[in-house]
């Protein structure tokens, strides 16, 4: 896979994806008056088709930035995470009384060959629902020894039954931005500029009623993030399933903490070439765009629309509780290597959260056995 940053070829087809996408956004911009909120903003860049960051086909996942690839998750870093995960999902099928699987953002295919791999007959079906055709081309690949089992749909059907899974989702989903300026609150959204450096993508600040779900003592400046897509994603998931389970891994906060008044510039971040960095505007199309989770506001928004929780706790405490440092003892090196990043605390043992919820009756399961912190939420 050639590398966009060293590989002239590579570097055309980048900057013609830049080219074309900032043409629609300026399109978008001027139908919108001049002004375009930052989600919509946002969802364009990720998704827009055939220009978006995950609609076209630029690597994204790898282990390495030589690869051409953004960014590694789970997954691809050893298979002991989907197989650890894959004791939590079996205990949920059987408690719920249900074989089918629902996977949201699969990206290459790895966790879902690592979870049919250890439930086998379990799971009569296998459903990934992603917005990424280029994606999905790969995880037809990779999933093709399992046939028909597996099957793609590009969005929720009205009712399903099974265990849903979502690692690293949430924070995909666009959010909207607040900023507080002289103590008065701004929706941050983006406009297109001329000046001296020509034409290009800018900030715009605007007026707002939106505030933060908590109040952010101070008068100081402060920028954060709400999430009003991924908690309308948990209230139509809690319309749709009617029994089962849902789980979701992801970085992110309980709202005491994403909201804390010293987390003053949010948690907007981008992804390139295994580098990170804050500026969304730049590069578009060409980097990933994400946001941390606000936990509490999305168990708030499953909650109220009839989907509890089931638990709540770090991802190390949930893997560890499924099994992982057996595991670990009994795998090769490299292996044991590549789990310990995902439960250590410098890593991303902390960091990341694991959320899941039922419908139906609850059951003590096994992921949340030991650290559960649903009552921090």
């Amino acid at each position: 896979m050639t590398d966009s940053r060293t590989d002239p070829e590579a570097a055309s087809n980048a900057a013609s994806v830049t080219s074309a996408l900032q043409a629609l956004l300026r399109g978008a911009i001027a139908r919108a008056g001049g002004w375009l909120p930052f989600d919509r903003y946002m969802a364009l860049a990720l998704y827009a088709p055939g220009l978006g960051y995950y609609a076209h086909g630029s690597r994204k996942f790898g282990h390495l930035p030589v690869s051409g690839s953004d960014f590694v998750t789970a997954p691809e870093m050893t298979p002991l995470f989907g197989q650890a995960l894959a004791v939590a999902v079996g205990d949920a099928l059987a408690a719920t009384q249900t074989d089918e699987v629902w996977e949201f953002g699969a990206g290459t295919g790895a966790l879902a060959s690592q979870l049919l791999q250890v439930l086998g007959g379990r799971v009569r079906r296998y459903t990934i629902v992603d917005l990424s055709g280029a994606l999905r081309a790969r995880q037809q690949d990779a999933l093709a020894a399992h046939g028909d089992k597996v099957q793609w749909a590009s969005e929720l059907p009205e009712i399903l039954r099974g265990v849903v899974v979502g690692n690293e989702v949430l924070d995909a989903m666009p959010v909207k931005l607040l900023t507080r300026l002289g103590g008065t609150w701004y929706e941050r959204g983006v406009m297109w500029a001329s000046g001296a450096q020509g034409e290009h993508l800018a900030w715009s600040d605007r007026v707002t009623d939106l505030r933060p779900p908590v109040d952010i003592p101070g008068t100081h400046e402060y920028l954060t993030e709400i999430h009003p897509q991924a908690q309308a994603f948990m209230r139509t998931l809690a319309d749709r399933l009617s029994q089962g389970a849902a789980f979701f891994l992801d970085y992110g906060f309980p709202e005491d903490e994403y909201f804390h008044p010293q987390r003053h510039m949010g948690t907007l971040m981008c992804h390139r070439g295994h580098r990170a960095d804050t500026d969304p505007l730049a590069d578009v199309g060409l980097k990933d765009i994400t946001a941390h989770v606000d936990f509490t506001g999305v168990a708030l928004a499953a909650q109220e629309a009839g989907l509890p929780t089931l638990g709540y706790t770090s991802q190390g405490r949930f893997l560890l509780n499924c099994g992982l440092a057996q595991a670990l003892a009994e795998a090769p090196l490299d292996q044991r290597v590549a789990g310990q990043r995902l439960i250590a605390e410098h890593e991303m043992g902390e960091l990341f959260k694991v959320i899941a919820f039922h419908k139906g009756p609850a059951w003590d399961a096994i992921g949340f056995t030991q650290g559960d912190r649903t009552a921090r939420l």
